[in-house]
């Protein structure tokens, strides 16, 4: 059995195959996903599992260089962005609008779907190297 923290094993499959630059997204339970993109689904009931307990899980195996966030979280949903910030404070933030952070999860190796049901709760991780 697997030692590490993330025990699921397609999003481990899917974290064990990204490269330098690729893009893993965690959004809220309400995110629509692109036809084509896979979504792995870890939703069990209304804010289980949280976002931010799914993208701690993930950044113990996920070295990540950059983040991309909705603008519309500065005023939406400050609370999550605080936490997020404290989650990753050594990582770049690029905001974009939450229609093209829709349109961007076609270009990520996957989807993960959380429980959380605070608006906006969506991020694009892009994958840094350890070396």
């Amino acid at each position: 059995m697997k030692k590490t923290d993330v025990i699921n094993s397609e999003l481990s499959t899917v974290i064990a195959n990204m490269g330098h630059m690729d893009w893993l997204s965690i959004g809220d339970a309400g995110m629509p996903v692109p036809m084509g993109t896979k979504k792995i689904d870890l939703a069990l009931s209304k804010g289980l599992p949280s976002f931010q307990q799914v993208l701690k899980n993930i950044l113990t195996e996920l070295e990540v260089q950059k983040i991309y966030l909705a603008e519309e979280i500065k005023t939406q949903n400050p609370e999550q962005l605080s936490e997020i910030k404290k989650t990753l404070p050594n990582v770049a933030i690029e905001y974009v609008p939450h229609t093209q952070l829709k349109k961007d999860l076609a270009k990520t190796h996957a989807f993960v779907r959380t429980g959380e049901m605070t608006p906006f709760s969506n991020i694009i991780l892009e994958s840094g190297v350890t070396f």
